[in-house]
C-alpha cells in the first residue's frame, strides 16, 4: 500500500516537480530579506478591527496592507513550508482595485476592506486549484468560488495564499507527496498540527491575518493550539461550507465545518458575526437561517457563569503542562466569582468508538480513488486508515446512525442533568483541554479524542492561547508525578513517552471552551470572558 499504484512513480513526481516549481515562480518576485519596518509595523496589527481601522483612515493603503502580508507569508513559507496555492499578482490587483474604490467613494467597499486571509487547500477560489493535497487534483483549476470565499470578497477580504494539509485530511499532522512536510515555526523537529497546519503556520509568522480551515476532529483547534492561536469550530449549518472539496465528501454522519483562526479572539468574533451577517444560507441549501443572536453573546459575559471542567478524558491522560494550564485557568475563574465544577468524561469513549467507525464505513474507497488518481504512494498513516476495516453495508450504516444519536442523546441529558451543586443551575460551557500535549515531534501525534468527541457531538468549540510549556516550572521527565504514572493503555503510554519539557520548552499551550449545539455566539462571549479575566481586564465584580 505504500507503493505507488496503477501510475508510474515517474508520473507522479513530475507532476509534483512541475507544481512545485510553479509555486516557486510566483512566490521568487517577492521573496525579501532585508528588514521592513513599514511592512512589520503592519502585519504586528493582530485584529481585523484594528487594521481596518487604520485603512480606513488612510493611514496606509490596501496596496502596503497586502505587499507587508506578502512579503511575511514568502517569508514564511521558506521557514516552514506552508503555502500551496500562491494568490501574489492576483492579491496586488485587488488591492489597488479598493483602494481606488476609497479614494473615489470616500467610504471601505465593505467592513472587512484590506483584510488580508488566507485558505486551507480545501477552498475553491477560481483559477487556482482546491488539492486536498492529492496529486490527482493538481492542475485542475477551480471553475468558481467558495461560497465562503465569494461572501468574504464583497465584504472587501483580499485572499493572498491557499496553505498546506496533510494527504487524506484526516490526520494532526501538515504533509503530503505534493507539496511535502510543513514545520513548527518554532522548531522543525516538531510539527504545527493539523490537518489546517499550514494555517497555524503561517498565521503564527503573521503571514496571514486571519486564516479559515475545515475541522472534522480538531482541525481548526489543534494547529491552535499548537502554534498559540485563536480557533472557533461552529456547529455544522452556521457557516457555508459549499465549495469546499474533503476527503468522503457526501458523508453526513459526521460533517466537516468550516471555521476561522486568527491571532486574536476580537477577529474571530468579528469575522464569525460578518459571514453570518452576510445570510449565508439565500447561497448554501445545508445552511440553517439562523441570524447573528447579539443577546446570547452579550447575556453570557453579563453573570456569573457556571463552567464545567474536564481534566481528563478517561483514555490519554494530559502531560502536566496542559493540567497545570486547565487548573490555573479554573482557579482564576473561581476567584471572579465563576462556579467551576467538575465534569466527568462518561460518554466520551462510546462517541469516539462509534465515530471511528464512520471512518472507514466506505472501507477507505473515497481515499483510495484520489490517490489512485495521481498515482503518488500513501503515506504510513493514510495506508493504515484505509485498510484498518472493510466497507460495511447500508444496514449496518442505519444502525451505526441509530448507535450515533442514541449516544448524542445520552450526553445531551447529561448536560441537562449535571447543575452546580451550590446554586442548582445548569453548565453553561465546557473548560477542557485541547490536546494532551503541545506541539509535538513530528508523525507523533495519536490521540485527539479531546477535540473530535464534540465534532461527534456537532458541538461548539473555541480554542484560546494560554500560557507555554515551561522547563523551570513544569516537572521533569525523571520527576516522580513523570516516573510513577502508570499508563492505563497503550495509547497512554504513547503520549506519555511523549513529555519531554527541555524540548517542548516555549511551545504554547491552550484552553478549550465548549458549548452545545448551535451555541457560537455563547461560546465566543464565553471566551471572552475568559481573555478579559486572564489579561487582568474583566468588569465582572
Amino acid at each position: 500500500m505504500a507503493e505507488a499504484n496503477s501510475k508510474s512513480s515517474l508520473a507522479w513526481q513530475e507532476t509534483v516537480t512541475t507544481k512545485r516549481k510553479a509555486q516557486a515562480t510566483a512566490i521568487e518576485p517577492f521573496l525579501i530579506t532585508a528588514r521592513d519596518d513599514a511592512h512589520d509595523k503592519i502585519t504586528s496589527i493582530a485584529s481585523v478591527q484594528g487594521l481596518t481601522d487604520r485603512v480606513a483612515r488612510k493611514d496606509f493603503t490596501v496596496h502596503d496592507v497586502v505587499s507587508a502580508y506578502i512579503r511575511k507569508a514568502a517569508s514564511a513559507n521558506e521557514k516552514t513550508n506552508c503555502l500551496t496555492e500562491v494568490m501574489f499578482e492576483d492579491a496586488i490587483q485587488r488591492a489597488r482595485e479598493l483602494d481606488d474604490h476609497l479614494k473615489q467613494h470616500e467610504k471601505p467597499i465593505g467592513p472587512l476592506h484590506g483584510v488580508v486571509m488566507t485558505l486551507k487547500d480545501q477552498f475553491d477560489v477560481k483559477g487556482y486549484d482546491t488539492t486536498l493535497g492529492y496529486v490527482g487534483r493538481a492542475f485542475k483549476p477551480a471553475s468558481s468560488n467558495a461560497v465562503l470565499v465569494d461572501i468574504l470578497q464583497g465584504l472587501g477580504v483580499i485572499f493572498i495564499a491557499k496553505t498546506n494539509l496533510p494527504q487524506s485530511i484526516m490526520w494532526c499532522e501538515t504533509e503530503n507527496p505534493l507539496f511535502g512536510l510543513t514545520t513548527h515555526p518554532l522548531n522543525p523537529a516538531f510539527t504545527p498540527g493539523g490537518s489546517t497546519g499550514g494555517e497555524g503556520a503561517l498565521l503564527a509568522l503573521q503571514g496571514s491575518l486571519v486564516g479559515w480551515g475545515t475541522d472534522i476532529g480538531g482541525s481548526v483547534r489543534i494547529p491552535a493550539h499548537m502554534s498559540g492561536l485563536y480557533g472557533l469550530k461552529p456547529s455544522s449549518g452556521r457557516l457555508p461550507y459549499h465549495g469546499v472539496p474533503v476527503s468522503t465528501e457526501g458523508q453526513e454522519h459526521i460533517p466537516s465545518v468550516i471555521g476561522p483562526l486568527a491571532r486574536g479572539l476580537s477577529s474571530i468574533h468579528l469575522v464569525t458575526k460578518a459571514v453570518i451577517d452576510a445570510a449565508p444560507w439565500r447561497l448554501d441549501p445545508k445552511m440553517i437561517p439562523l441570524p447573528w443572536r447579539e443577546d446570547a453573546y452579550s447575556e453570557v459575559q453579563s453573570r456569573p457563569l457556571v463552567i464545567g471542567l474536564l481534566v481528563d478524558d478517561g483514555v490519554v491522560k494530559v502531560h502536566p503542562p496542559i493540567e497545570r494550564i486547565l487548573r490555573d485557568v479554573a482557579a482564576e475563574l473561581r476567584a471572579a466569582g465563576h462556579e467551576v465544577i467538575d465534569w466527568d468524561a462518561s460518554g466520551h469513549q462510546e462517541c469516539i468508538q462509534i465515530m471511528d467507525q464512520y471512518y472507514t464505513a466506505d472501507g477507505g474507497e473515497d481515499i483510495k480513488r484520489d490517490v489512485s488518481a495521481g498515482g503518488e504512494p500513501y503515506l504510513p498513516h493514510v495506508a493504515a486508515l484505509v485498510s484498518r476495516a472493510p466497507a460495511i453495508s447500508v444496514y449496518e450504516y442505519w444502525q451505526l446512525n441509530r448507535q450515533k444519536v442514541a449516544a448524542q442523546k445520552a450526553y445531551l441529558d447529561k448536560w441537562r442533568r449535571i447543575r452546580s451543586p451550590s446554586s442548582g443551575r445548569e453548565v453553561d460551557v465546557l473548560l477542557t483541554p485541547t490536546m494532551p500535549h503541545s506541539a509535538v515531534p513530528h508523525r507523533a501525534c495519536r490521540w485527539v479524542g479531546y477535540t473530535k468527541v464534540w465534532n461527534f457531538l456537532d458541538y461548539t468549540a473555541c480554542v484560546l492561547p494560554v500560557g507555554q510549556v515551561d522547563r523551570l516550572v513544569d516537572p521533569s521527565r525523571e520527576d516522580a508525578q513523570v516516573t510513577d504514572y502508570a499508563p492505563r493503555n497503550e495509547l497512554d503510554r504513547s503520549n506519555w513517552a511523549l513529555y519531554n519539557p527541555e524540548k517542548m520548552d516555549g511551545m504554547p499551550l491552550s484552553v478549550q471552551i465548549v458549548g452545545q449545539r448551535l451555541e457560537e455566539e455563547k461560546v465566543l462571549g464565553a471566551a471572552q470572558v475568559v481573555e478579559e479575566l486572564l489579561a487582568g481586564t474583566a468588569s465582572f465584580p
